[in-house]
């Protein structure tokens, strides 16, 4: 049986991690909304959506009535709303559709993985609707991307230093094997060198 090369071995676990963390995403879920107000002013019944920049719209179907808080599992066959990739933010809203001109916008807004604390973010337009959007996959980027103030300036500070030392050992390291190689060179081609021309 062949041993495994440790550098091949390194190298894939550093492939692979950055491959996972090019398409992880982040699934949001409308946990409630509640509207305020109607646009629609010929239909008795609106027809509520959410929609990010790009993407398609997510019909809210039970969403018809004003002041009536709507809950949602989750389990839902339009859900999830969206898909957050890892730390990016989308351009989302919520909107109504309009028979006669374009369609009505309630609010639009960044919709990005830090704002998940504990897994929820509220999302409140004055006169216009309040709701609740879940992700519970977003809990794990903010204890990882907002560490505390006071944990953070010695970090960046040791982290600057390891990256200056670990420069400079490597342009040393560079600069050692190339001398060490123009000096095997000079060594090897004494016997072998060309005949000088006049």
């Amino acid at each position: 049986m062949r041993k495994i090369q440790p550098r091949l071995l390194l190298i894939s676990c550093i492939l692979l991690r950055s491959i996972s963390g090019i398409f992880s995403s982040r699934s949001v879920i409308l946990s409630s909304i509640e509207i305020f107000n109607t646009h629609e002013l010929l239909s008795p019944k609106p027809i509520i959506y959410f929609q990010c920049h790009g993407e398609k719209k997510i019909i809210l179907p039970d969403v018809k009535e004003k002041h009536i808080v709507y809950k949602f599992k989750g389990v839902e066959s339009w859900q999830p709303l969206a898909e957050l990739p890892d730390k990016k933010c989308k351009r989302c809203g919520l909107y109504e559709s309009d028979s006669v001109k374009s369609d009505d916008i309630f609010d639009e807004w960044e919709l990005c993985p830090d704002e998940f604390l504990d897994g929820n973010c509220i999302h409140y337009k004055e006169k216009e609707f309040n709701s609740t959007f879940t992700c519970t996959e977003c809990i794990t980027i903010i204890g990882a991307a907002k560490p505390s103030p006071k944990a953070d300036s010695p970090n960046k500070k040791l982290n600057l230093a390891m990256a200056i030392l670990l420069g400079v050992l490597t342009i040393l390291l560079v600069a050692v094997g190339t001398f060490g190689m123009y000096k095997y060179w000079q060594r090897g081609g004494e016997g072998t060198a060309p005949s000088k021309i006049p």
